[in-house]
């Protein structure tokens, strides 16, 4: 199994290539220290799974991962975190991440490599006692899966309120240049052609 190692953490990065290399069936093909070297090393090397950290300078894990998994949906990804944040674990579950445990499980590891490989999703104990209650609080859209903004937010409700750019703008107190720009990339976000359809995505959705 080839893996690639993202963590801006040297000295965790180098003590991960020696535990998981001791083993006869993983090989560390790269290590790097942020989300960007992630989404290069992925097309470099093409790794069976990635293991990544969550936090780091720059481009977070997360955001990292979704690239990766928008590029290439049969990705893997596996995070490797100190933290057992809820807002983490269910943005690492929407993305489409194969896992999520705690670096102090350092036994774990190699076992949940091997799950991931599998094709199977793999959560810590600690992970796996939150995801009941989490999945259940999963009521709401979730903006943050598109990486829409409050602002952005707002002017999708109007939008679907029939409100013209001129109306928008003087609702949020933006220019009406802003407003153009604010769809243009909502538009993009969403993979929508026009107003019209994001509307229709607002109410069948989020309204839903």
């Amino acid at each position: 199994m080839n893996i690639i190692v993202i963590d801006d953490d040297k000295l965790v990065a180098i003590s991960l290539k020696t535990i998981l290399e001791s083993t006869e069936d993983i090989k560390v093909a790269a290590m790097g220290s942020s989300g960007e070297e992630a989404i290069e090393l992925y097309k470099e090397h093409k790794p069976d799974v990635v293991l990544m950290d969550i936090r780091m300078q720059g481009m977070s894990g997360l955001e990292a991962g979704e690239k990766i998994l928008k590029q290439d949906r049969e990705a893997k990804i596996l995070y490797l975190t100190t933290f057992s944040d809820d807002e983490y674990i269910v943005r690492a579950l929407t993305i489409g991440a194969k896992g999520y445990i705690l670096k102090q499980n350092f036994e774990g590891i190699a076992p949940a490599l091997r799950t991931v490989l599998g094709g199977q999703s793999v959560f810590g104990d600690k992970v796996m006692d939150k995801l009941p209650q989490l999945m259940k609080q999963r009521t709401e859209f979730d903006y943050s899966r598109y990486g829409i903004s409050d602002k952005e937010r707002e002017i999708i409700e109007l939008v679907a309120k029939g409100y013209s750019n001129k109306e928008i703008s003087a609702e949020l107190y933006l220019s009406e240049g802003t407003v153009r720009n604010y769809l243009s990339v909502l538009l993009e976000k969403l993979s929508l052609r026009d107003r019209t359809q994001l509307a229709i995505f607002y109410y069948s959705e989020i309204k839903r």
